[in-house]
């Protein structure tokens, strides 16, 4: 498999996105305002060292912080310090030192997201002061002393929690042992009124190493943002991207199944035909070894998924060696119920809607579909959904960053695509 993998990988041509998220204002308020946010910032702020000749800064405390959306060009961050100053002994006064700065978000050559600050600007202003006489100049004297370079350093400081919690959104994330997801930014977040819009490119690897994904049949494009939406976030994912998650179990064998076979001794079900029974010379229990002859696909319509399965049942007997005496194409449509817990998606066949048995190939001559059906019918409808979900159970993790977990989820299933609105909870450890 890897052998054949590595011959695929280099003749994989650049996909366009099946996958992104829309960032709303209310959730980009949610994360300013995140304790951890809070505390940086505070932390910060009191570790700063200001360069004063002529006076002592005793205390500095943030007193506002602002995040706000620059359509077009990215966010500015706004940051009020209330700097308490002892010019002389036995006087105080409170100098309000107002940062400003602009931010956007790029990609760096490791293809990370980035945030960098651009346009700082500061600004000093007396709030309050125990001194009987104060000069009009004092505060024009202290904004002269303070060091403009160091304080805007220490801004972009603020922005390295942020960018190690984006940098985790590329991280590869288990769909099963042999099997790993990653979702790759294939350019900057647009910024707009309705929020910060980011598109994404899914990737499997299998065994290590990265496999080539059926090529969508339709370009994948965001949808358009609602005009204002009560949620966080709304994530977007392509019917591209789930018919994607299907091949990459596939070509990672999850979904090779062995399935027993009722003997007429153990039910109501009928005998074998003779001449099946007439190769082996014991009562061997005969088993199907199903295996995909094409790409499972899922389609999506209004408020309905569905999972259209080709398979090949190989009918045989023994063990350990195998003897294969007939094969059966199934062809089956079966329902999916998908919904979000934490930060997986969870995806389950719920139900055949449709099947259909034929006759591939006999070494036990022809055999009458409705034969096939009676035989293998029942333990097909039953079986193969069974066993898939249990290779789905785990779910697959969604984009998301480091922290950060999703509630108040709602999935809405549209054509071609499906909307994930839901809120962002932080999650905040000891330490």
């Amino acid at each position: 498999l890897s052998i054949l993998l590595s011959l695929l990988v280099p003749a994989h041509a650049t996909r366009s996105p099946d996958c992104g998220g829309i960032l709303t204002p209310s959730g980009l308020s949610y994360c300013k305002s995140g304790p951890r946010m809070s505390h940086a910032t505070s932390r910060e702020g009191r570790q700063q060292r200001l360069s004063v000749r002529r006076n002592q800064v005793t205390s500095v405390t943030v007193a506002e912080l602002t995040l706000t959306l620059i359509p077009d060009a990215g966010l500015r961050l706004s940051i009020g310090v209330d700097l308490g100053i002892t010019p002389a002994p036995s006087t105080t006064k409170v100098m309000r030192l107002s940062i400003l700065s602009d931010l956007h978000v790029e990609m760096n050559p490791e293809g990370n997201l980035e945030m960098v600050t651009s346009a700082c600007k500061t600004s000093m202003e007396e709030m309050q002061s125990t001194e009987e006489m104060e000069s009009k100049s004092s505060s024009s004297d202290v904004e002269k002393d303070i060091n403009v370079d160091k304080i805007c350093l220490e801004v972009s400081k603020l922005l390295l929690l942020p960018n190690e919690q984006l940098m985790s959104l590329t991280a590869q994330f288990p769909v099963t042992p042999s099997c790993q997801v990653q979702y790759l930014p294939l350019a900057a977040p647009m910024f707009s009124e309705q929020g910060i819009t980011i598109s994404l490119q899914t990737t499997f690897q299998v065994v290590g190493m990265a496999i080539p994904l059926p090529v969508s049949p339709v370009p994948f494009s965001m949808p358009e943002p609602a005009t204002s939406s009560p949620s966080h976030l709304t994530l977007a994912f392509s019917e591209h991207f789930y018919t994607s998650l299907f091949f990459a179990l596939e070509m990672a064998g999850a979904f090779n199944m062995t399935i027993p076979v009722s003997r007429a001794s153990e039910g109501n079900n009928p005998p074998l035909p003779r001449q099946m029974g007439s190769l082996f010379q014991e009562d061997l229990p005969v088993t199907l070894q199903a295996v995909f002859r094409s790409t499972p696909r899922v389609v999506l319509e209004e408020g309905k998924a569905a999972l259209k399965l080709f398979l090949t049942a190989h009918v045989g007997a023994g063990s350990p060696a195998f003897q294969n005496f007939l094969s059966v194409n199934v062809d089956m449509t079966a329902g999916l119920l998908l919904s979000v817990t934490d930060t997986r998606m969870m995806i389950s066949a719920a139900g055949i809607e449709e099947v259909e048995l034929s006759l591939a190939a006999s070494d036990v001559g022809p055999v009458p579909a409705a034969l096939l059906e009676e035989l293998f019918l029942p333990t097909i409808r039953v079986e193969v959904p069974a066993q898939m979900n249990v290779v789905l159970s785990e779910g697959i993790f969604l984009p998301h960053i480091s922290s950060f977990t999703y509630t108040d989820v709602n999935v809405v299933i549209h054509k071609d695509y499906v909307l994930v609105p839901c809120n962002l909870k932080l999650q905040v450890r000891p330490g």
